[in-house]
């Protein structure tokens, strides 16, 4: 890694900076290691007030853009605002929508990280001159001796976030550099705290945000206009249990939140888009042993002949667990894992390990 800092200094590098500590410092690291660094924060909402896009702004509202540019200032490196809010409004707000909508539970931010940080900032950056982009991410660009990129986890496993970043190209991570990566959290805000950076110690962001509120289900009624239809709870044989409030309140495994009084623990089994039904089971019947994902994008290897063992996490806060994988179609990967796991979720990523090393990852498409 080292080696490779050393061969790219004095490069011309744009980082994406989020008004937070891991961004900040990042910016910090780069320059000091000889990088010609310009902060950018991405604007990325819709048209409104200011007093909206200060409540609503998460990591690229005005707050990001009053606490970015002041950092900017004490490193003494150029910083501008480059609007993004068609970008984001195209491929991540409306992918969010629709997704719920058709019964899946979407993740916004690898959508965010795969078609706004990377491919609309990489291109702007590279059409000013940049040779690459930087932010903030827990994780490590690592080109192995196979030629190919790939991301490797960051030093502290509670940080990591190589889950998120799965689809990124190879075009991309050749262009990409991620310094935070060789650092714990504690290590990024010790030497925040000792260039006396102001953000050392703001709190990182933890909701959605473009949903501060977390109230998901208002957010897709004001975006699209309508109603979302009430339907019926059912159990594993179709018997009707209940009504409940619109599919898009719901996700695999959840618990909480369901209204129905059966004397027992239950949990969301499935949503059946087509019958407008939420299916409920016991614990157990959220477990599955098997999924089947597409929008396959590998990262260490170029393609997968025949089976292959790797690690896999189906949602960021998994463990990962240990599995066999094989293609079962062009664009189709079908993960078995060696014990049952619990609510594998269509709509989010599973993503493919080996050792500390990102192999790929897809989108799931079903639970088998």
């Amino acid at each position: 890694m080292e080696n490779r800092w050393r061969k790219l200094m004095g490069k011309k590098v744009v980082i994406g900076m989020s008004g937070g500590v891991d961004s900040s410092v990042a910016a910090y690291l780069l320059k000091q290691k000889g990088y010609d660094v310009i902060g950018v924060t991405m604007q990325i909402w819709q048209e409104e007030a200011d007093n909206i896009q200060e409540e609503n702004g998460g990591c690229c509202g005005l707050s990001a853009v009053h606490d970015a540019r002041r950092v900017a200032d004490q490193l003494e490196i150029p910083y501008y605002v480059m609007n993004f809010r068609k970008e984001f409004k195209e491929n991540v707000i409306d992918y969010f929508v629709h997704e719920y909508l058709e019964a899946r539970t979407p993740n916004p931010c690898i959508a965010c990280n795969r078609y706004v940080k990377w491919e609309a900032l990489l291109k702007r950056s590279l059409d000013i001159g940049a040779d690459y982009i930087a932010t903030g991410h827990y994780a490590r660009v690592i080109q192995l001796p196979n030629g190919r990129y790939t991301l490797k986890q960051s030093v502290t496993q509670a940080k990591d976030q190589t889950y998120a970043l799965f689809n990124l190209t190879q075009d991309q991570l050749s262009h990409t550099l991620m310094p935070v990566g060789d650092y714990s959290k504690d290590q990024i805000r010790k030497i925040a705290e000792e260039i006396h950076l102001m953000v050392a110690n703001k709190p990182d962001s933890q909701e959605i945000c473009f949903v501060p509120d977390d109230d998901y289900a208002n957010f897709i009624k004001e975006e699209t206009g309508t109603e979302i239809p009430e339907g019926n709870f059912v159990d594993l044989d179709g018997n009707i249990l209940g009504r409940h409030k619109g599919i898009i309140h719901y996700t695999i495994g959840q618990r909480k939140g369901l209204g129905l009084a059966l004397g027992r623990p239950v949990f969301v089994v499935d949503i059946k888009k087509e019958t407008n039904e939420v299916v409920i089971g016991d614990n157990k019947d959220v477990f599955a042993k098997g999924l089947l994902a597409d929008k396959v994008n590998f990262m260490s290897i170029a393609s997968l002949e025949g089976e292959m063992r790797v690690r896999a996490k189906v949602r960021y806060n998994h463990r990962g667990a240990d599995c066999t994988i094989r293609m079962v179609g062009k664009d189709q990967i079908e993960c078995i894992f060696d014990e049952p796991q619990r609510a594998i979720t269509p709509g989010q990523a599973v993503v493919f390990y080996e050792e500390d090393y990102v192999v790929g990852g897809a989108i799931i498409k079903k639970r088998q």
